[in-house]
């Protein structure tokens, strides 16, 4: 059961070793780009050139689709970057239905773990493997691998690295489940209140405040690039930011204020020093290069 690029890693995986999958779950088609033309997921696009039969529910409720799964049989059930499932559905197997998650579980559920890592300025991330129970994201942990992740990392990159870590973690714990080794480990014990979280990100979250100390800001762009990015406003346009490096010190002017030579280099001052920005992209226009950008702006 999955939907994204992520997902398909697993499910390849435990294709090319040999487990035998019964079925597919996958979001349904949707219309998208400029033509509204409808889209397949690209687990979907997977499934169908490996011959794998596909189910693609609106509803996991849906008691036609509660029945096609039924009549599937399988033994057990895998997530990856799917959607929280009803009980009828996570508890029909008789080994349960496990979930691969991009973090070190207990830290980081949610919808986001990836970029939160980044954003939070964490020095390492991972994955976990765990069994599914009511509460999202804190049934028992199977096995778990970590990363660690690099000074200047963007969340596209962590999600690359953690999206093969995934697979290969996966199928070690499939095969641990298929060979009867498996051992499942509570969620260690932490305080609700230092649980860190990884919720939804929406807009908001997205808008640098220059107010706020250099790293953080850093922080923030690598954590939300590619997508959704980090956004400030320029001469009251708004501007997405996907790259960029910093330079601590004392700038010349107040938090939020451009410095340009026009040639080669845009910095933003924050309190405690500069962001350089290296690749954007304006409102209605292309994303590029800082060098590309000023070629065709003017402050």
């Amino acid at each position: 059961m999955g939907t994204p690029d992520f997902a398909v890693a697993s499910l390849d995986i435990l294709v090319e070793n040999g487990f035998n999958i019964v079925g597919v779950i996958t979001a349904p088609d949707k219309p998208a780009g400029r033509g509204l033309q409808m889209q397949e997921s690209a687990v979907k696009k997977y499934a169908v050139s490996k011959g794998l039969p596909v189910l693609q529910p609106e509803k996991l409720k849906n008691p036609e689709f509660i029945a096609q799964l039924t009549a599937l049989k399988a033994d057990l059930q895998v997530v990856v970057a799917f959607r929280m499932l009803p009980e009828i559905v996570w508890n029909m197997p008789p080994e349960g239905t496990i979930n691969v998650h991009a973090s070190l579980l207990p830290n980081y559920r949610g919808a986001a773990p990836i970029n939160w890592a980044i954003i939070n300025g964490e020095k390492e991330s991972g994955v976990t493997t765990f069994k599914l129970q009511h509460e999202i994201d804190t049934g028992d942990i199977l096995l778990a691998d970590k990363v660690v992740i690099r000074d200047d990392e963007t969340a596209g990159e962590l999600h690359d690295e953690l999206m093969h870590t995934g697979a290969r973690l996966l199928l070690k714990t499939v095969q641990s489940i298929a060979a009867g080794t498996a051992k499942e480990t509570p969620q260690a014990n932490i305080a609700a209140a230092d649980i860190k979280h990884a919720p939804k990100i929406f807009k908001e979250t997205c808008q640098i405040n220059w107010q706020d100390p250099l790293d953080k800001i850093y922080n923030l762009v690598r954590g939300l690039s590619p997508y959704p990015a980090a956004w400030t406003t320029i001469q009251d346009k708004s501007m997405k930011i996907y790259k960029a490096h910093k330079e601590a010190g004392k700038p010349s002017v107040a938090p939020g204020e451009f410095d340009t030579d026009q040639k080669t280099y845009v910095r933003i001052a924050a309190p405690d020093g500069y962001l350089y920005l290296d690749e954007v992209q304006l409102e209605g226009k292309k994303r590029m290069d800082i060098s590309a950008f000023l070629r065709g702006y003017r402050f």
